[in-house]
């Protein structure tokens, strides 16, 4: 048995971890996910929410809490080694959901359906749940805890929100867990790389009947578009695009002066994501493009690769606490705020609360049972990283 496993298992046996478990309360957790998926959060509109979560910090006894002017709220609950590297507890407040989308909840068999209840309401609740758990308890661990609830990572938020908090508090970190709502029995260890392009395309425009046969910046965007749809990218290392938005022209009857869409490509290999960035900008390249028509290619998110190997300790010490609350683990890749961490070199991991699906959709949903399960994993994982000595390995 490994070191970071026979740690894991001292540390569920001890009056500290009991006290916890006795503490957290998975109905009190549902009902407060629920409070927070009431209050609409858009990326880049997440102030409503982030002075909902300020409260309940500040309510809960946590130190130093303070909202930030990206809208990240973080507070700190004081370990009893002030010179021992911290540790970041973290979940994202922003949804892909626009403010106008109806946030009604249905409950029914196991399940609560809502927009945006799992991704991320639901993670946020949980660190919520865990302050008042070790703040209720008086538990003093031995590294500092920082919570932070970050903006900005949904979309075009390109990670903004959980860079500031790296901006403010890295150097006092040791390691980081960032928790998903829906995510529960997976680790993700490693961060795939992201590049969001912008491509637009401009024409003089003009009358659909008058004019007809002169350049339209929609026909030329979808000239383009067709050329990106042709591209196969490698299956190994794993390599995705997707056109995700359109938008253009004036009216049915005119020559569209001016038209755009918004291309996410991700890839496990930074060297793949160049390679297909590449040939994105060759297919707009290719497109024939009579007088006047133009072509403007930006870059409107990049997040970047990072990765701890499976056998670094905080991935075994994750594991090792799924296994003791019934879970088999699963290692896994993604893309969530700790692609940032892990870039900037600070070991960090994502785990989940519950289970669920339909993520981004309005009929999203999660599982209420496997709430108590991931309560527990998220205690002992934090028991367990804020007592292990991460600079020594």
């Amino acid at each position: 048995m490994s070191a970071a496993r026979v740690h894991v298992r001292d540390c569920a046996h001890t009056p500290i971890f009991q006290a916890l478990q006795e503490a957290l309360d998975p109905r009190r957790t549902l009902e407060r996910a629920v409070a927070i998926q009431q209050v609409p959060a858009p990326t880049f509109e997440e102030e409503k929410r982030a002075r909902v979560v300020q409260d309940y910090f500040s309510s809960l006894g946590l130190l130093d809490v303070q909202r930030d002017a990206y809208h990240n709220v973080i507070g700190r609950w004081p370990g009893i080694e002030p010179d021992r590297p911290a540790i970041l507890l973290t979940a994202h407040l922003d949804t892909v959901f626009p403010a106008d989308t109806d946030l009604a909840v249905r409950k029914f068999a196991g399940r609560i359906r809502g927009a945006g209840l799992g991704d991320n309401s639901l993670g946020v609740a949980a660190l919520i749940s865990l302050a008042d758990a070790l703040i209720s308890q008086q538990v003093r661990l031995p590294a500092d805890l920082w919570f932070a609830a970050t903006s900005r990572e949904e979309g075009l938020g390109n990670l903004d929100g959980i860079r500031a908090v790296w901006a403010a508090l890295g150097q006092r970190l040791g390691a980081a867990i960032v928790v998903e709502g829906m995510a529960l029995g997976r680790i993700y260890h490693a961060g795939i790389a992201v590049r969001r392009l912008k491509i637009v395309c401009r024409a003089p425009g003009g009358h659909s009947w008058l004019h007809f046969g002169q350049p339209s910046a929609v026909h030329g965007l979808i000239s383009a578009g067709h050329e990106i749809l042709q591209l196969t990218p490698p299956s190994e290392p794993r390599t995705t695009y997707n056109i995700g938005l359109i938008s253009g022209g004036r009216s049915v009857n005119s020559l569209a002066t001016e038209a755009e869409l918004w291309l996410d490509l991700r890839s496990e290999d930074p060297a793949a994501l160049h390679a297909l960035e590449q040939q994105v900008r060759a297919c707009v390249g290719r497109v024939q493009r009579p007088p006047d028509l133009e072509f403007e290619v930006s870059v409107v998110g990049d997040r970047p690769a990072g990765a701890i190997a499976q056998e670094h300790a905080l991935v075994q010490l994750a594991a090792a606490c799924l296994e003791t609350v019934g879970i088999a683990p699963t290692l896994e890749r993604g893309s969530t705020d700790a692609n940032l961490l892990l870039a900037a070199g600070l070991p960090a991991i994502t785990i989940g609360i519950s289970q669920g699906g339909n993520a981004h959709r309005p009929d999203e949903f999660i599982e209420t049972a496997p709430v108590h399960s991931g309560l527990r994993q998220l205690a002992l994982l934090t028991l367990a990283a804020a007592t292990w000595d991460f600079a020594a390995g």
